[in-house]
């Protein structure tokens, strides 16, 4: 895996106990390309002098054999004062699972979001101006569906959603299904391969296909990749059974 660089913030950085850990070793780890904001909204208004964002990579890669990737997920505070308490989503979708965020915790599968298939919640005590703190995310991508990823940026009680970047897409338009692995780029919709190494003529139907997607005990406001509404936050029924 290629290393990765934790940027210092002011303030302390609540560690959250993991549900469950799992890191991997991986094969494919290409360069990630320049941190893109692409696809990225404010949602609820920030703090006076606070302005959060987040970035990912532009380019990841997919181990074609394991399915394995990895990448960073970056929250930024380019206002004029510290945050105060706040905490990062990281969310997989479709074909995009989310195994692992070093230093944060697993949410559980009833607290998803519906339609996701994956999150870890990310709580920092306090991100001071003009500072930003890095994840590295690992995950793997089933090259034979689309795949996205959401960060939502939350008040540390997740009562608000401050920035949400995504359900964003990573995929190609030219699957490699007999290289070692294949670069994926973010805000492009993935061309699935199907068997003997021919493309389909149409994309897989993945995801719920609603409009709105409640989310539990998480809080965040997933807003739906290419669409303008946002999907707000609500309370999951239990599942029984």
């Amino acid at each position: 895996m290629s290393s990765r660089r934790m940027t210092t913030i002011a303030g302390s950085l609540v560690t959250a106990s993991f549900s469950t850990v799992m890191i991997f070793s991986f094969t494919a780890s290409a360069d990630e390309g320049p941190a893109s904001s692409k696809g990225g909204k404010a949602v609820d208004e920030a703090p006076a002098g606070v302005e959060l964002t987040t970035t990912l990579p532009g380019t990841i890669s997919v181990d074609n054999s394991s399915q394995k990737t990895d990448l960073t997920a970056t929250v930024k505070n380019g206002g004029s004062k510290d945050s105060g308490k706040i905490r990062l989503l990281v969310v997989g979708f479709d074909g995009m699972t989310v195994k692992n965020v070093q230093g944060c915790s697993q949410i559980a599968e009833k607290d998803l979001p519906e339609g996701s298939n994956s999150g870890f919640a990310c709580p920092i005590d306090n991100l001071a101006a003009g500072k930003s703190k890095s994840y590295a995310v690992d995950a793997t991508f089933d090259l034979d569906k689309t795949g996205k990823i959401c960060l939502p940026v939350q008040a540390g009680d997740g009562k608000k959603t401050f920035w949400q970047q995504g359900p964003v897409p990573f995929g190609t338009t030219n699957p490699s299904p007999n290289a070692p692995a294949t670069p994926l780029l973010l805000g492009t919709d993935n061309k699935p391969v199907a068997p003997g190494g021919d493309t389909p003529g149409e994309l897989p139907k993945t995801g719920v296909g609603r409009d709105l997607l409640p989310l539990g005990a998480a809080g965040a406001s997933l807003m739906a990749a290419g669409v303008a509404g946002l999907w707000w936050s609500q309370r999951r029924p239990q599942r029984t059974g």
